[in-house]
């Protein structure tokens, strides 16, 4: 079976977010990737696969079809459309992971497993972070997307609302080894280039950070995503 040129433009489409947005739809490619959905509560749309592999309705097409639906450089067997979630109420009984205009979609679905890893099940982010649907970040969670409740706000005045404790990441912070950190309240990570921003600053209650133990101190900073790593294992491993 054929894949039409009007379906084509519409699943490429969705590789842009106002699209997305529009349509409150997104792509998931690849077979794990896709069965964690199915599996999930998301609600699938639309599924284009070469073969009949999966316990839902397919539309079978060619490899050639699916590589040119594909944003991957080399199509994954599979490619499904999925209804974004209706948004929840953000609770807060729990520790909390909050993004401060984090745009890599490869940190961005890193973050995403970190959370599924360390039972983070809320992240709440900034309004300039990157989408959580873009297909590199969907791909990029393999499949932690399903697990984790993401909800995209006006961080600073979330912030402000909140009455948990804020926690800052920063190069000047005190160390995260040398903290009685708790089991509730918010962790702030900041963007990659420039970090918190100083109108977050300004909202949070303790400055953390990483300490370097290298002999020669040369290395800048951490990847955002690494860094998130070490945090949450240290706030975590309490």
């Amino acid at each position: 079976m054929s894949i039409t040129k009007n379906e084509i433009k519409f699943i490429k489409s969705l590789n842009q977010k106002k699209f997305r947005q529009q349509e409150q739809l997104f792509l998931v490619e690849g077979i794990k990737g896709i069965r964690e959905f199915l599996d999930s509560e998301f609600e699938l749309y639309q599924l284009f696969a070469t073969d009949a592999i999966f316990n839902a309705e397919t539309k079978l097409i060619s490899e050639k079809d699916l590589q040119r639906i594909s944003a991957l450089k080399t199509a994954n067997t599979a490619l499904a459309v999925f209804r974004m979630p209706q948004p929840k109420p953000i609770t807060e009984s729990s520790l909390v992971l909050a993004l401060d205009d984090v745009r890599d979609p490869g940190n961005m679905g890193t973050i995403i497993r970190l959370c599924d890893w360390f039972g983070i099940e809320q992240l709440i982010c900034s309004l300039e972070t990157v989408d959580c649907f873009n297909p590199k970040v969907v791909q990029a969670t393999m499949g932690s997307l399903t697990r984790v409740q993401i909800v995209y706000t006006d961080l600073e005045a979330y912030l402000e609302e909140s009455k948990l404790e804020i926690y800052g990441t920063f190069m000047n912070g005190s160390s995260i080894y040398s903290e009685a950190l708790p089991k509730k309240g918010i962790i702030v990570m900041g963007n990659e280039a420039n970090g918190i921003s100083s109108t977050i600053e300004n909202l949070v209650h303790k400055k953390i950070g990483i300490p370097q133990f290298g002999n020669l101190k040369a290395t800048e900073s951490l990847n955002v995503a690494t860094a998130t790593a070490i945090v949450l294992s240290a706030f975590k491993g309490r």
